[in-house]
């Protein structure tokens, strides 16, 4: 396992605790109390360490190689259940946004979301979960068959933008999520969303209108990155820590200024720390939300999710 350089106190006690283990094994001499005693600090330094992070070490945290990404979330929900589907049916197949359907139980969704790669060979081939203009209109032609067959619209938001080249915007990179973003919001079946990771900019947005907009505790949702807001403020990354703060963009500030519905709770040190323990989180919070939208008519769906986004934003001085 991979640590940050914050969980470092974290990694020395593992480590002490693991090398003590091994003492036991290869000798006669009784470790249980001393390993009792390191287990015990481990807990509380894990206890202490993470119950106040910052808002730049949940970025990092969001960041984390080890972290589930959107097909080890949605291959574990669905078990062997799901179908990818592929292609824009204009240009191509973008690999960075991957979308098919899958089955939780005995109900079936449409799982739309952008991909990262976890190697170098893998990043390049995901294009660093950097979609094209063709991957949100495949992302658009998934949803509208969804929407044809009755069937929710799930999307995992986990991008650190939409790709800024100049052959996406040539293929017009703007209209593409203008576009997701006007069709979502008339979409006539429940639309859940949940940030699992970096929500960053229009290409969250791209697939982030949702009826119930949820976000894993250690994501972050924000127009901009926290390197890219300290670039343009301050002409320097060296700002990151303090954009992070300035920027609002975790979770727990998301739910306080309403941009979100909900936080769905990481295993303690993040999601990759209990990976099963998270998928099963995302899976009962993915089926309660669809269990308070099924009841409502496609007409109540659209005025609720129009009202609920045009209410963004307002504010009495």
């Amino acid at each position: 396992m991979e640590y940050l350089e914050f969980e470092l106190p974290i990694k020395e006690l593992e480590d002490q605790l693991q090398k003590c283990k091994i003492i036991g094994e290869e000798s006669e001499v009784d470790v249980t109390e001393t390993c009792a005693q390191i287990e015990k600090k481990l807990k509380d330094t894990q206890k202490k360490l993470y119950k106040d992070l910052t808002p730049w070490q949940r970025v990092q945290l969001s960041r984390h190689p080890d972290r589930p990404y959107t097909l080890d979330h949605i291959k574990a929900i669905c078990k062997d259940s799901f179908l990818e589907l592929h292609g824009d049916r204009n240009i191509k197949d973008d690999k960075a946004m991957i979308g098919g359907l899958g089955k939780i139980g005995d109900q079936s969704f449409m799982f739309i979301g952008q991909q990262k790669g976890f190697n170098t060979k893998t990043r390049q081939y995901r294009n660093f979960g950097m979609a094209n203009p063709e991957g949100y209109r495949k992302a658009l032609r998934l949803m509208k068959s969804a929407e044809k067959f009755g069937i929710p619209v799930v999307t995992l938001i986990d991008t650190p933008g939409a790709y800024p080249g100049l052959e996406a915007e040539e293929r017009g990179q703007g209209e593409a999520i203008a576009r997701n973003i006007l069709e979502m919001t008339r979409l006539k079946v429940p639309v859940i969303t949940i940030v699992i990771g970096e929500g960053a900019s229009g290409g969250a947005l791209g697939i982030g209108v949702g009826d119930r907009v949820l976000m894993l505790e250690n994501s972050w949702y924000s127009v901009i990155s926290p390197e890219n807001c300290s670039s343009i403020l301050w002409r320097s990354w060296e700002y990151k820590e303090q954009a992070a703060k300035a920027l609002k963009l975790t979770a727990t500030d998301a739910m306080k200024i309403k941009v979100v519905d909900g936080v769905i709770k990481e295993p303690l040190g993040g999601a990759h720390r209990d990976r099963e323990k998270t998928f099963k989180a995302v899976s009962e919070a993915i089926l309660k939300s669809y269990d308070d939208l099924k009841k409502l008519s496609p007409e109540d769906l659209v005025s609720k999710r129009m009202e609920k986004y045009a209410n963004m934003g307002v504010f009495k001085g």
